[in-house]
């Protein structure tokens, strides 16, 4: 074969890429599902399995399967991991880098916008009263994500104990959360060598019925690992030490040229350290995030954390996106010489890239070793044991913001080691009570859809406001 036949050979096969799907076909796909991602991320793998498995067949089930399992396995958000993974998989390290954007590109937009009309507006009486609505019905939301996530995770005894101990540690004793999965991590491995029972991963409801026809990856692999699936020691070193590259170099930056105290500097690295130790999903970001944000460095008030999430949950994206809210009202209260608008906004994008560079890294330098991993019995049962984790850390995060939201006033206990805000019933919101009692019966009895209750909710917030003239 001619050089020339070669680079022809080269150019189409990056046109339409392993798989024979055409790369602007592949894009259009990619924008259709980020448009359609709202709410949490077991929401977003199910239509990432409609589209790629169900409509497209592009990939089979098994690999699908696969593919998430290794997503769970990493820190940050699964559903944007899983589409880089499929992206990477028919297009290469353009297709992961096209579908990641395009996945986040909505989320970046939206809540950029709604952060600048918080910021600006928030503190108006009837937009306040929007938002004390949505923070009431929040609340029923997250309780409504630890009882999914509960039901797929907690199968065996030792699962609910982990989950239980999970939550007494960062509730009672405000133990570091990545303390606490590195824990799990630990028990859930040492105990699948016991007992492999204890700590049996469980299948993923998201995925659907599995695709009998053969699918367009599947016969690929049946002629041959692609290359760009074989490990290679080379690709994973340079991937690792160009995107660590890519990924720090704003953090860096701000180290050299503002210092360690600055606003901005701080953002990096807490999103930063965020993307490498939050493992168990978004939930387990969040939770994460909620804590380090609002009781650490104090860039939030425990009621505006609940605003973002409402944001994050009633937009198209992943639903860590809240971090550019976080990001935003941070730098916006800190602006140095730059106007707060721009300020906030600048944080806002800081955030966003030192959370949602690193899945590139993690897909591009281990995608190629997801079959030996997922096949690892042991390593299984680590991430049941996280998961599991992660149930107790939600459950925490759901009383966390009851106790801030429903209770103006709160008495801290501290004896033994013990860390605890006990609420003073004396000072119970009973609107915000009724409200997110009212938001949880639409979501746990008539199944309502989480935007038309987070609406709802908006609407009585401003009309509770309209008859009082408080919230």
């Amino acid at each position: 074969m001619t050089n020339t036949q070669t680079e022809a050979k080269s150019n189409a096969a990056n046109v339409v890429g392993v798989a024979g799907v055409p790369f602007s076909e592949a894009l259009r796909t990619y924008a259709r599902i980020a448009i359609l991602s709202f709410g949490g991320p077991a929401g977003q793998i199910a239509v990432m399995h409609r589209i790629f498995v169900e409509e497209k067949k592009w990939i089979g089930e098994t690999r699908f399967l696969h593919a998430l399992n290794y997503c769970m396995l990493l820190p940050g958000p699964e559903a944007h991991e899983l589409v880089i993974y499929v992206g990477w998989l028919l297009h290469r390290i353009r297709g992961g880098v096209a579908a990641g954007v395009l996945f986040v590109l909505p989320g970046l937009v939206t809540l950029g916008l709604l952060s600048w009309i918080y910021s600006a507006f928030g503190q108006i009486g009837i937009v306040q009263a929007a938002f004390f609505g949505l923070k009431a019905a929040v609340l029923a939301v997250v309780l409504d994500a630890v009882l999914r996530i509960g039901r797929r995770s907690l199968k065996s005894n030792a699962l609910i104990g982990t989950a239980a101990a999970a939550f007494v540690g960062i509730f009672v004793f405000k133990l570091p959360f990545p303390l606490l999965i590195a824990a799990a991590a630990a028990l859930g491995f040492l105990g699948s060598r016991i007992d492999p029972s204890w700590f049996a991963p469980t299948s993923h409801g998201a995925a659907g019925k599995a695709s009998e026809a053969p699918t367009l990856i599947d016969r690929i692999f049946a002629d041959g690992v692609p290359e760009h699936v074989r490990p290679s020691m080379r690709r994973f070193a340079g991937v690792g030490l160009i995107g660590g590259a890519i990924w720090l170099a704003p953090l860096i930056a701000l180290l050299v040229t503002a210092g360690p105290n600055n606003v901005f500097t701080n953002v990096a690295l807490f999103n930063s350290k965020m993307a490498v130790v939050t493992f168990g999903g978004a939930y387990a970001v969040l939770a994460y995030m909620a804590q380090q944000a609002v009781e650490h460095y104090h860039w939030l008030k425990p009621g505006e954390m609940l605003i973002g999430l409402g944001f994050a949950e009633t937009t198209p994206g992943p639903l860590i996106c809240v971090v550019q809210f976080v990001g935003y009202m941070a730098a916006f209260r800190q602006p140095g010489t730059l106007a707060p608008a721009f300020a906030g906004t600048l944080g806002g994008v800081l955030a966003m890239w030192s959370t949602f560079v690193p899945p590139f890294i993690w897909i591009f330098a281990g995608g190629p070793y997801v079959e030996a991993i997922i096949g690892n019995r042991s390593l299984g049962g680590a991430l049941s044991a996280i998961a599991a984790a992660v149930v107790g850390v939600i459950l925490n995060l759901a009383v966390w913001f009851s106790l801030h939201v429903i209770f103006g006033t709160l008495e801290p206990v501290r004896t033994i080691g013990m860390q605890v805000s006990l609420p003073v019933l004396s000072s119970v919101n009973w609107r915000a009570l009724i409200l997110s009692i009212a938001a949880a019966i639409a979501i746990f009895r008539f199944r309502i859809g989480m935007i038309a209750v987070l609406g709802t909710s908006c609407l009585a917030g401003i009309l509770c406001y309209l008859a009082s003239g408080t919230t």
